[in-house]
C-alpha cells in the first residue's frame, strides 16, 4: 500500500505530493528514500548534483551498515562492488609507497569476510563484517534500489530554493537547474540531508557545535584530494597489496585508498605551509601523487579539490517541526574510522522507521521527538572517537632521519612501525564503535534497570540491555538471527511462551502494526538474559522481560510506538 497521494510529472513539471521531501542524494538521502519506498510510503529526493557521485569519497563500509544493507536485500550487491573480492583490505603504511614498509595490518577479502564471520563470536559476532567499498558505488545501488520502488522519485539536478512550513506541512520550491524552470512540492515532512554546507540546517537557524580549525601534522588542516588512475602502480611498488596506503615522511604525508583494485585510487594528502589551494594544478595533483610514491609513476587526474580535516562538529539541532537533519548537514567528521558515511546511515534508519510509522498512523507525531533525543548523543559519541583516532595518526610526527639507510634512520622506522601498528588496529578494529551506540534514556525504551557494558573503541560486548543493538547469533544452520526479524517489529521468545502468541496477535489488532513472532531455542536464553525480548524496526532492543509479563506486551508496544504512559495505558487497557 502506498501511503501519501503521490503525483508524478515528468521532471517536476507541476505540483507534487509526497509524505517527504528529501533534500540531498548522497548516502543518508538516498538510505532514507530506500527505508521509506519499503514501507510504502511516498517521498521525493532532490540533488543539486547531475546524479549520484564520481569521486570515490568514503571508502569504509562498517559492519553494522552492512547489516542494514542485509536486512534491505543488497548487502551482496555492495559486497561485489569497489574491489575484487580476492583483494586484500590491508591497511599498511610506508615512509613511501615505493620506499620502506613500516607497518601493516591484515584484514580479510571482501570473499574470505564472507567466510569468516559465521565463525566469528564475541566483538565481531554479526551478520555481516566491514567492506571497504567507495561511496560511489554504494550509491549507485542505493540509487538503483530506490528508483525500484513505487512512490520513491529521485530528481538530480535539481535544488531545493525555499519551503515554507505549517502545521499541514512543507511547501517547498524546486528549481531544475538545465533550465531554470521551478515548481511546488507538497510534502508532510522535510528532511535536510544536504552536506555540510546545508541549505535546511541555515534556514532552521541551527548550528553547528564543537571543535573545528584543529591544526596536526597530518589529518588537522587543508588537504588535497585527488581521484586518479595509474595502470602501472602496482606493478612499480614493491610491497604486498593493500586497500589503504599511508605515506609517513617528514616531507608528504598522505593516505591513499584502493577503488576498483586494478588502476584507481583516491590520493589525499595535508597542504604544506605555502601551497596555495586556489593555485593547485592538475601537473601540481600529479607531482603531490608522486612525491608520495616517491618515484614518477605515470597517472591520469581524474578530478581534485581540497577539503579541511579537523572537523569535529555536531548540530546544535537536528529537527524543528516537521523538518529534520541528517548526515552532514547534522554532523561533520575528520573521516578517520568512516564514521561520518557510517552515522549518516544510521540516521536515515533511525528516522525512517519513525517517519513511516507516524505517516501510516501507528504512532504520534511525538514519536519523531525521539530522532535528536537518540541521534544526537551518537553524533557526538562518533565524533569524539574519530577526533580521537585523528589526533592519534596526525599528532605523531615522522622523525627527520626515518627515510635515512643508517643505524638513526632503521631506529626510527622500527619506533614509527611499532607505533602505527598499534594505531591501526585502535583505528580499524572497532567493534565497540562500529555495534556499540546505544538509546539509553530515549523515552521509546522500556529500561529493566540493567546497566549496559562500558562503552569502549576496540572492544564490543553483546548485550539486550533495552537501548542497544540486539546481541547476533549465527543458529545451527548457519543462518543469522537477523534473517529471521521481521521487516518491522520482532518478538522474540525462548522457548514457548504459553501467552505470547495470543499478546502479539491483540497487539497486531489493537495497535495496528506489524509484529512477528519469532521462537528460539531455550538454549539461546542465556544471549538476552530474558524469556522475550521485542526489537525495533531498526534491530535495537525496545524491551525484555520474562514470561511472566508477556499480557503487557501491548502496553510496552505502545511505548516503543510514541505514546505516553498515560495513553499507552488506555491502549493497554
Amino acid at each position: 500500500m502506498l501511503v501519501g497521494r503521490y503525483v508524478l510529472r515528468s521532471a517536476l513539471e507541476a505540483r507534487l505530493t509526497a509524505s517527504v521531501l528529501i533534500v540531498g542524494g548522497g548516502p543518508c538521502g538516498l538510505m532514507l528514500a530506500n527505508e521509506l519506498g519499503r514501507r510504502g510510503v511516498s517521498a521525493i529526493l532532490v540533488d543539486e548534483k547531475p546524479g549520484t557521485a564520481f569521486n570515490p569519497q568514503a571508502n569504509a563500509t562498517q559492519a553494522r551498515s552492512m547489516e542494514h544493507y542485509r536486512r534491505l536485500g543488497f548487502a551482496d550487491e555492495i559486497r561485489r562492488e569497489g574491489l575484487p573480492t580476492d583483494y586484500p583490505t590491508d591497511v599498511a603504511y610506508f615512509t613511501r609507497y615505493t620506499g620502506h614498509e613500516l607497518a601493516r595490518f591484515a584484514l580479510p577479502s571482501s570473499s574470505r569476510a564472507s567466510e569468516l564471520v559465521k565463525g566469528l563470536s564475541g566483538s565481531w559476532s554479526a551478520a555481516e563484517l566491514p567492506h571497504r567499498v567507495s561511496q560511489k558505488y554504494v550509491e549507485a545501488v542505493l540509487r538503483r534500489h530506490a528508483d525500484r520502488l513505487p512512490g520513491i522519485q529521485l530528481n538530480y539536478g535539481h535544488r531545493l530554493i525555499g519551503y515554507v512550513e505549517s502545521d499541514d506541512g512543507i511547501v517547498g520550491e524546486i528549481e531544475r537547474l538545465d533550465d531554470g524552470s521551478r515548481s511546488q512540492v507538497q510534502a508532510g515532512f522535510l528532511v535536510g540531508a544536504d552536506g555540510p554546507r546545508s541549505m535546511v540546517r541555515q534556514s532552521l537557524g541551527i548550528v553547528y557545535g564543537g571543535e573545528t580549525g584543529t591544526q596536526r601534522d597530518f589529518m588537522g588542516g587543508r588537504m588535497l584530494a585527488v581521484y586518479l588512475r595509474s595502470p602501472e602502480f602496482y606493478a612499480s611498488v614493491p610491497h604486498a597489496k593493500a586497500w589503504m596506503y599511508n605515506c609517513f615522511n617528514g616531507d608528504r604525508r598522505a593516505f591513499m585508498a584502493s577503488v576498483n583494485g586494478r588502476d584507481e585510487f583516491a590520493f589525499h594528502t595535508q597542504l604544506r605551509p605555502g601551497e596555495d589551494e586556489n593555485a593547485i594544478t592538475t601537473n601540481e595533483a600529479k607531482a603531490a601523487f608522486q612525491r608520495a610514491c616517491g618515484a614518477p609513476i605515470e597517472c591520469d587526474v581524474l578530478s581534485f579539490l581540497t577539503w579541511t580535516a579537523g572537523h569535529a562538529l555536531v548540530a546544535n539541532g537536528m529537527q524543528r517541526g516537521r523538518t529534520f537533519l541528517g548526515g552532514d548537514a547534522a554532523h561533520l567528521f575528520t573521516p578517520t574510522g568512516g564514521l561520518g558515511y557510517n552515522t549518516a546511515i544510521e540516521d536515515a534508519v533511525n528516522l525512517g522507521w519513525k517517519l513511516a510509522s507516524v505517516v501510516k498512523g501507528a504512532s504520534p507525531a511525538a514519536l519523531l521527538d525521539t530522532y535528536e533525543v537518540e541521534r544526537r548523543p551518537v553524533a557526538l559519541r562518533n565524533t569524539n572517537y574519530a577526533r580521537r583516532f585523528a589526533d592519534s595518526l596526525g599528532l605523531f610526527t615522522p622523525a627527520p632521519e626515518i627515510e635515512l639507510d643508517t643505524d638513526e634512520g632503521r631506529e626510527a622506522r622500527r619506533i614509527a612501525g611499532a607505533y602505527l601498528e598499534q594505531h591501526a588496529r585502535a583505528e580499524f578494529n572497532i567493534p565497540g564503535v562500529t555495534f556499540g551506540c546505544r538509546y539509553d534514556g530515549s523515552p521509546i525504551i522500556v529500561s529493566d534497570g540493567s546497566q549496559p557494558p562500558p562503552d569502549a573503541a576496540n572492544v564490543y560486548v553483546p548485550t539486550a540491555c533495552p537501548g542497544g543493538r540486539a546481541p547476533h547469533v549465527w543458529l545451527e544452520d548457519r543462518a543469522s538471527l537477523y534473517d529471521l526479524f521481521g521487516f518491522e517489529w520482532t518478538l522474540l521468545q525462548f522457548g514457548e511462551v504459553a501467552s505470547a502468541q495470543a499478546a502479539v496477535a491483540d497487539a497486531i489488532d489493537k495497535l495496528g502494526v506489524d509484529v512477528k513472532l519469532v521462537t528460539l531455542s531455550p538454549a539461546l536464553r542465556d544471549l538476552y538474559d530474558a524469556d522475550l525480548a521485542l526489537i525495533r524496526p531498526d534491530q535495537i532492543v525496545a524491551w525484555r522481560g520474562a514470561a511472566s509479563q508477556a499480557g503487557t506486551i501491548r502496553h510496552v508496544l505502545a511505548r516503543a510506538l510514541g505514546y505516553d504512559a498515560n495513553h499507552a495505558t488506555r491502549l493497554a487497557s
